[in-house]
């Protein structure tokens, strides 16, 4: 009897899940990063800035004093790309890593752009709220790379250090994918499992760092990249090759404080020319260029990632690189 019990109500949960999976397939994607949230040793927040609600994972530091690092991720990424550095990072910073409005799980709104000057604002929003008492050490990777460099141009009252990692922003020398930019299309697109497996493999150069995404988590992931393919387009149309494309670049030479540009040798998507075209606005930054990896390397390098922000954090703020 309780055996024939224990089945019934074995076979209710089984029939429960696929009804809440058919009725919302993406629940395995929130599942997978929830997983690897809580593993990075971080707790998910919301608040509410310059007008939109924002979604953001958080960890306070072993340390009170420690400094609070603000994470930005890239066009059609999310928080969850930075969990891998998050995690080399331990307790070391209290780290604040939202997803920008319009991306992820914070609020979009129809309408509204979300280009480099709008989301500027939006983050020096941010930065107001979830540290109003101190300046951030500010990070930002490929479309966020070009988002913290003009924050911390035009508010550097808020940004202590920057941190421009394969960012977006600047002319860099050509390459397919900055080719297939200016030409109008969008290189990113995923529409199905042929082009998933065409997007991972030019953002990774590090087979062994691309992330597996089995049946039924790859149809969710692709019906909600189908389902953002007009939104995706508007915005790379005004951060690839829209006015205010090269708005980073050219506001760059106002960055006065302390800089890193962290880059990968086959990135693929954000050519390393970029690198030198920053440093040549920013002369006191920080230059290290990894091999190995290719645009994500936030992800396919996480501890040499952690290694070079640390050293260059410390040496600013008479810690062990100093």
């Amino acid at each position: 009897m309780a055996k024939a019990l224990a089945l019934s109500l074995l076979l209710i949960a089984v029939l429960a899940a696929a009804v809440t999976l058919w009725r919302d397939p993406y629940l395995l994607v929130r599942a997978e990063f929830a997983r690897q949230r809580v593993a990075a040793g971080l707790s998910a927040g919301t608040l509410e800035a310059a007008g939109h609600r924002w979604a953001y994972a958080y960890r306070e530091a072993d340390d009170p004093a420690a400094p609070t690092l603000v994470m930005l991720h890239g066009y059609t990424g999310s928080k969850e790309n930075w969990y891998p550095l998050a995690r080399a990072f331990g307790g070391r910073y209290r780290l604040l890593i939202p997803d920008l409005p319009g991306w992820g799980a914070s609020q979009r709104k129809p309408g509204v752009a979300y280009g480099f000057p709008e989301q500027a604002e939006n983050v020096a929003a941010f930065l107001r709220v979830a540290s109003p008492d101190r300046p951030v050490v500010l990070l930002g990777h490929s479309m966020g790379g070009g988002i913290a460099a003009l924050v911390a141009a035009r508010h550097p009252q808020a940004v202590a250090q920057v941190g421009l990692l394969n960012a977006a922003g600047v002319r860099f020398k050509d390459n397919r994918f900055g080719v297939a930019v200016l030409a109008g299309h969008n290189p990113f697109a995923v529409e199905d499992a042929a082009s998933l497996q065409r997007y991972l493999d030019t953002v990774f150069h590090d087979d062994a760092a691309k992330p597996w995404i089995p049946w039924p988590a790859s149809a969710a992931l692709i019906a909600r990249r189908r389902g953002d393919a007009a939104f995706e387009q508007g915005v790379l149309d005004r951060i690839g090759r829209g006015a205010d494309s090269l708005l980073p670049g050219e506001e760059a030479s106002r960055i006065l404080q302390p800089a890193l540009l962290l880059w990968c040798r086959q990135d693929a998507v954000i050519d390393p020319s970029a690198l030198d075209l920053y440093a040549a606005r920013i002369p006191q930054a920080r230059r290290v260029l990894l091999d190995g990896c290719g645009h994500m390397s936030l992800m396919e390098r996480p501890r040499e990632v952690a290694a070079a922000v640390s050293g260059w954090i410390d040496a600013h703020n008479g810690g062990p690189g100093h």
